[in-house]
């Protein structure tokens, strides 16, 4: 442990193996296990538990309350070795809760930079979660799910085990999800989410233009609204693909999926 122990609450336990970098900040009656490393900067805010082993980045924030690092929600979790690495410049909120991965599943669970996961939400073992996502109140991860860049995933939506979320895309509150999402879809809730229509404000945000909005746009309509099976639809995607990376990494998306592709 660094020369930080000053920014260290009397009433918190820090495990004298934990690494805590310059300037951390660990709040009242939280818990800090053996096994744990914390970059410079950030702040564990009161009632929070990380258990090892988690490395985590610097100048994040756990604003209180949050259980992060903890064993797999998995009945076949025998008690092996697995892992949390989380990256910088992150937010948990109150009462998020993180688990560590599982042997037979990759054996870490990962999740990036600038990230903001609002109260209450969850991620599940071996999940990877890329940047710049939003989690909103509640949201909730099965595991082994994979989520791209800059996704928002609103209030009380979710995904099943094993799901992916494409790139920019968009999951309305309540939305959830049992297959992959492409790049850039944005999903609204009847009964089970299903898509509806391209993130397309949210890419605008992001600088996108007209014409790469356009040929996302075209992309979508080939899969959902054409009404044509899912091998014609890739054979029309892989045509536009050859003027549009965009839709060349929907195509990608789609053809390396594990689960059948929500439609």
């Amino acid at each position: 442990m660094s020369n930080s122990a000053h920014l260290i609450h009397p009433s918190a336990v820090v495990d004298p193996a934990a690494r805590l970098g310059e300037g951390v900040r660990v709040g009242a009656f939280s818990l800090i296990g053996a096994d744990v490393e914390i970059g410079d900067g950030t702040e564990v805010g009161p009632h929070c538990s990380i258990q090892g082993p988690t490395r985590i980045g610097r100048d994040n924030r756990f604003i209180g309350h949050c259980a992060i690092g903890g064993e797999p929600q998995d009945k076949k979790y025998a008690g092996e070795r697995t892992e949390l690495v989380i990256g910088d410049r992150n937010v948990f909120r109150e009462f998020v809760t993180v688990n560590r991965g599982t042997g037979g599943g990759g054996g870490v669970t990962t999740i990036g930079n600038d990230n903001w996961l609002l109260a209450y939400a969850h991620v599940a073992h071996d999940c990877h979660v890329a940047d710049h996502c939003v989690f909103s109140n509640n949201t909730t991860l099965a595991g082994h799910v994979s989520v791209g860049n800059w996704v928002i995933i609103s209030g009380f939506a979710g995904a099943h085990q094993f799901c992916r979320i494409g790139d920019h895309a968009f999951l309305g509150m309540g939305a959830l999800v049992t297959g992959d999402i492409p790049p850039f879809t944005m999903v609204g809730i009847d009964g089970h989410g299903r898509p509806r229509g391209i993130n397309s404000e949210g890419l605008k945000r992001r600088g996108f233009d007209a014409e790469r909005i356009s040929a996302i746009k075209r992309a979508y309509r080939t899969i959902y609204v054409a009404g044509v099976p899912l091998a014609e639809a890739k054979l029309a995607l892989a045509e536009q693909a050859q003027s549009s990376d965009d839709v060349k990494q929907m195509l990608d998306f789609i053809e390396h999926g594990e689960r059948p592709l929500q439609r």
